[in-house]
């Protein structure tokens, strides 16, 4: 995720999806690919340091799914099939948390 939200630092790959119509003809368009583009590299890395892993994860589930239904046409068995497989791995985030050698364990974990 933070290798794919890493282009919201690239003005040149944000005006090419800029140019695709879904955003073009839209007045929030800069909005969207932008907030889209930050979500996936914020919670790439929160995900990657395990640090507020579940929210990372719901995070990453609501732009995967917009990704993949909205700007895709939620063929989910070929076309779209690369979101979507993240809103699954997200949801083993979701359900699972990050794990023991995450940061969630070493800061919120309850001593008995």
């Amino acid at each position: 995720m933070i290798y794919h939200g890493w282009e919201v630092f690239s003005a040149s790959k944000m005006n090419e999806y800029l140019q695709w119509d879904m955003f073009k003809n839209s007045s929030s368009g800069k909005i969207m690919v932008y907030a889209g583009k930050g979500t996936e590299f914020a919670g790439g890395i929160l995900l990657f340091i395990g640090l507020f892993t579940r929210i990372a994860a719901l995070i990453l589930i609501g732009t995967m799914t917009y990704i993949t239904f909205f700007i895709g046409h939620g063929k989910i068995w070929y076309d779209d099939q690369h979101p979507f497989l993240f809103v699954l791995l997200a949801l083993v985030f979701l359900f699972m948390g990050g794990g023991r050698w995450s940061l969630d364990h070493l800061l919120f974990k309850k001593y008995n």
